[in-house]
């Protein structure tokens, strides 16, 4: 019912003490500040403004206005100064959730984008597999999911939501066959993955498990699954030990291979699309989408094989 502009008219004319000179400070005409006072006496359902002769002074109602107009207006220029940094990206703040073989590569590298290019924006990083981290941005506490589907299935398995989302493809990412060295297939070019249904596998994350019992249903059997680990170093250490076979993606390949394990593209080819998730609101924050287009970028980034340790 009170604006600002009506604030700041009843604090000028406190501090000028006529319409005239309160005006003047303002830079607006004299009709134009009369017709304001009326229109806020007329919101507020009282008199505000006591004229003396040529002079004026506030009512005991105007006086209340004008003597909290003050920390008002000032807390509404800091309002608007806070929300220019954020516009401006010299502030604000970014919540980022993203699953672990990402949180290794793509991440670090985005996250050290933005430090560099945008200082005084604060990207909260914690990590999650694309369920998680997709709940945690249904339910607000993050602006922002790096997450990942494997091709042929979709990103919310299932969940009839989904369209409330946008998503940027950061990558699309090989996923490899994975063999102990001196394995029968190691050698091999290419391998059907029915070759291997004999074998013991690793299953990595929920997400992962799946999509091996779907492609090797595609192929005509049920993997015999011995160990679970959502650790891809752990899944190379087993692999390496001689205690089955894998899929392993190209993201943890190019960055962190076992010297003892052997990757082969596998046939049928299965890949996954790593993608930025948010809603359409909190892409058009400059924050979030400065966060984006960092992921995009580092994504085109050769990956770095690390040493082995």
């Amino acid at each position: 019912m009170i604006d600002a502009a009506g604030l700041r008219v009843m604090k000028a004319i406190a501090d000028e003490g006529s319409f005239t000179a309160a005006a003047l400070s303002l830079g607006y005409s004299q009709p134009a500040i009369s017709q304001m006072v009326r229109r806020l006496e007329q919101r507020t359902g009282t008199v505000l403004v006591e004229r003396v002769g040529r002079a004026v002074r506030l009512t005991e109602a105007g006086q209340v206005l004008a003597r909290h107009a003050g920390p008002v207006l000032s807390a509404l220029d800091a309002a608007e100064e806070e929300v220019a940094a954020i516009a401006g990206l010299r502030a604000g703040r970014v919540r980022l959730m993203a699953f672990p073989s990402s949180s290794a590569t793509i991440v670090p590298r985005a996250l050290a984008r933005v430090r560099s290019q945008y200082p005084d924006v604060s990207v909260c990083f914690t990590e999650g597999e694309p369920p998680e981290s997709l709940a945690a941005l249904r339910a607000g506490d993050v602006d922002l999911a790096v997450a990942f589907a494997y091709e042929g299935t979709d990103l919310g398995r299932g969940e009839d939501d989904m369209e409330i989302y946008t998503t940027t493809l950061l990558l699309e990412d090989e996923v490899r066959l994975v063999v102990p060295r001196g394995h029968s297939v190691a050698e091999q070019q290419e391998v059907d993955i029915d070759q291997l249904a004999d074998e013991d596998w690793i299953a990595g994350c929920p997400r992962c498990r799946g999509h091996l019992l779907q492609l090797c249903d595609t192929a005509g059997f049920s993997p015999r699954v011995a160990y679970e680990t959502e650790d891809y170093v752990a899944v190379q250490g087993l692999v390496a030990a001689g205690l089955g076979v894998s899929l392993v993606p190209d993201l943890i390949l190019n960055t962190a291979r076992n010297p003892d394990v052997v990757a082969l593209p596998v046939r049928p080819s299965s890949r996954r699309h790593i993608v930025a998730v948010t809603t359409p609101d909190l892409e058009r924050v400059p924050a979030v989408k400065a966060t984006i287009d960092a992921l995009v970028e580092s994504a085109k980034e050769p990956m770095r094989l690390l040493a082995p340790a």
